[in-house]
């Protein structure tokens, strides 16, 4: 079985982390993973990068972490695939399947209503996982959540479990089984220090792409890991 993590971030990107995009590649060979999908907080997430800036010098900055890691894990055998996490003052979605080329072009997401860009970034031919749907932290002021909108649901978030809310998962678990959505999980990691690794996902064969990985969402040919 193949390890991949599939939700992650970088100091390069998100503001909450930090641990860089080549430091978080060498922990994640050394656990055992296959590869990883870097999933930085966009710019209405906790991004890192400065505002003000031209779109294209934003993008720029914004994909560094993840191509750090690409590069560091080239060098050490460890697959590096590209997502982000698109924020709704509360509710997180990872978007798969869409890349530096394409945000580079759509300088105008940030001005649509969250539907209206997810039926959009599906449309492009990304695929959309609602992130932690029910995480329930005094931070957060709503959570929408979009199931006729979304291509599955992240029923399995590490850091719950590892922070004492397991029930957070369990109720993604049921809003999925609800609508019948597949499932994934992720660890929604910020750091080398340990303490949200362990999840993710494994799966019988290799990916070579995040499209196989979506796929392979899809077809319900995953097993989130706890």
């Amino acid at each position: 079985m193949y390890r991949y993590e599939t939700h992650m971030h970088t100091g390069e990107a998100s503001a909450c982390a930090d641990s860089s995009g080549a430091e978080m590649a060498e922990k994640y060979k050394s656990e055992g993973y296959a590869g990883i999908i870097v999933t930085d907080h966009f710019f209405n997430g906790n991004s890192a990068v400065p505002r003000g800036l031209p779109w294209e010098e934003r993008i720029e900055l914004y994909c560094r972490g993840y191509e750090n890691a690409k590069r560091r894990g080239a060098e050490i055998g460890l697959d590096v695939f590209f997502g982000f996490e698109y924020g709704d003052g509360g509710s997180d979605y990872l978007v798969y399947g869409l890349d530096k080329q394409w945000l580079m072009k759509n300088d105008r997401i940030l001005d649509m209503e969250l539907t209206d860009f997810l039926e959009y970034a599906r449309r492009c031919g990304g695929f959309v996982v609602q992130a932690h749907p029910f995480r329930d932290y005094g931070y957060i002021r709503s959570t929408v959540h979009a199931p006729h909108f979304t291509d599955a649901v992240e029923a399995v978030n590490a850091s719950h479990i590892r922070s004492g809310h397991p029930e957070f998962n369990e109720r993604a678990k049921l809003y999925a089984e609800w609508y019948g959505l597949p499932v994934t999980g992720g660890s929604d990691s910020h750091n080398t220090s340990g303490k949200w690794f362990g999840g993710g996902v494994m799966s019988e064969t290799r990916f070579t792409s995040v499209t196989d990985y979506a796929r392979a969402v899809a077809e319900r040919k995953v097993i989130c890991i706890e």
